[in-house]
């Protein structure tokens, strides 16, 4: 999977950065929050990794705001490439939101 020491940052691609805000009203700066926010779920995308190993994460910003991002790697898998940023679905939320209750560790 992913090894989360290696990583050093993001790479933008500008059409990917300005559809996540136009499209779907996801800042640069909220994607990124995702990824040091926990709890973090992160998925391989089967179906869009024939030419390069996607991944789907979903996580919170820093205000509490429910993001999906799709991502790859890039830079010798020490960079985190934004594909697309947007806000989770009902089911993605819900899936989310039940790994938040199964990994939290009891009192």
């Amino acid at each position: 999977m992913i090894n989360w020491t290696q990583i050093t940052g993001f790479q933008w691609d500008a059409g990917n950065a300005r559809k996540s805000v136009d499209k779907h009203g996801v800042r640069q700066s909220e994607a990124e929050q995702v990824f040091f926010n926990q709890p973090l779920v992160v998925l391989l995308d089967l179906k869009h990794s024939q030419e390069e190993v996607r991944y789907h994460a979903l996580g919170i910003t820093d205000e509490n705001r429910y993001l999906h991002i799709t991502f790859t790697l890039r830079g010798g898998d020490t960079l985190i490439r934004v594909i697309s940023a947007r806000d989770m679905h009902r089911r993605e939320r819900a899936s989310y939101e039940q790994h938040q209750k199964d990994s939290q560790i009891p009192e």
